[in-house]
């Protein structure tokens, strides 16, 4: 097991079981986003590194797969080639080793993002560990928490015919097992279907397609579900599509950058300025806004994207290549 050490936490690498996940902690929503529905109505130019405490909030990032089967062309994962999905054991090993690898016994939030390397909607093991096995295990592990917040981010599958029964899975989950307490995010990216092409590869639903899906889910307890946009400087987020395409009582917009990957830089994403400078976001977020959309902009800092710790990141990846 390598463990490598990061300004707000640590990666696991565990080359034996084929799987990368890791811990953060994180800088406050004051810090890092800007959502004036939430009340953050301050521009967020650049985010200035400090020091975090896991017992505010802890972050883990685990994995679902071994690997990834989606080739999508921003993402690193893929270069690992895919080994198959995590059983409910591995999922389980990843939480573990982030708990029994700091000394914190209690916070006040600990997010489970199944988000690190894979897509979730091809493995059930997800579910039944959400369902019957994540929080006993927290408290087996000996943190206590005073909210456990499992979040799902997917990009839909065209060629997965389980993905839609596993969303609506989860939306019972989040909304009945677990009274609202967990997230579930969909990856846009574009309001174009020959953009999103490009970006997923082919391999994600169409829009209309998931757009109808969307109509079928209900209407969510606590957070609304979320339409995730990793924007380049070339990205098509026409709100008026939105507007046909999702109702704003169920679905936020997130506005994030498509993260500095090798595989984005080789692929000619234009990641833009995305560390300092504000106008980055404001030209999606306006429109938005003025279209009565609930938008939240996450701002990574430079420290977070140079750590490798956001999404489409895998150092497992980069041992495989060279």
């Amino acid at each position: 097991m390598e463990i490598v050490k990061t300004h707000t936490g640590k990666i696991y690498v565990d080359r034996d079981r084929s799987l990368e996940f890791l811990t953060v902690g994180d800088y406050g929503k004051e810090n890092n986003i800007k959502a004036n529905f939430l009340g953050y109505t301050k521009e967020i130019e650049g985010v200035e590194h400090h020091d975090v405490d896991l017992a505010d909030k802890w972050v883990a990032t685990i994995s679902t797969q071994k690997g990834c089967p989606m080739h999508c062309g921003f993402c690193d994962v893929p270069l690992f080639g895919f080994h198959g999905n995590c059983s409910e054991d591995d999922l389980g090993y990843q939480i573990k080793t982030i708990i029994h690898g700091e000394q914190i016994k209690k916070t006040a939030r600990f997010n489970v993002h199944f988000a690190r390397m894979g897509e979730p909607t091809f493995n059930p093991n997800v579910l039944s560990f959400t369902e019957d096995k994540l929080d006993a295990l927290v408290a087996e592990c000996g943190l206590e928490a005073d909210t456990i917040h499992p979040v799902v981010s997917t990009m839909l599958p065209r060629s997965n015919m389980m993905a839609e029964d596993f969303v609506r899975y989860w939306c019972d989950i989040k909304n009945n097992a677990r009274g609202g307490e967990a997230g579930l995010q969909f990856s846009i990216n574009s309001t174009d279907d020959a953009q999103r092409d490009k970006q997923f590869n082919g391999m994600s639903m169409r829009l209309r397609a998931i757009s109808r899906l969307a109509d079928t889910l209900p209407s969510p307890v606590g957070r609304k579900y979320t339409l995730n946009f990793a924007v380049t400087n070339e990205t098509i987020l026409d709100p008026s599509v939105l507007d046909d395409l999702f109702d704003k009582d169920k679905f936020v917009v997130k506005i994030t950058p498509i993260h500095q990957t090798s595989t984005a830089l080789l692929s000619g994403f234009d990641v833009g300025d995305s560390y300092q400078k504000y106008s980055v976001y404001s030209k999606f977020e306006a429109p938005l806004l003025d279209h009565g959309w609930d938008v939240i902009v996450f701002v990574p800092s430079y420290e977070e994207d140079s750590d490798r710790i956001t999404c489409g990141n895998a150092l497992i990846s980069n041992a495989r290549k060279n």
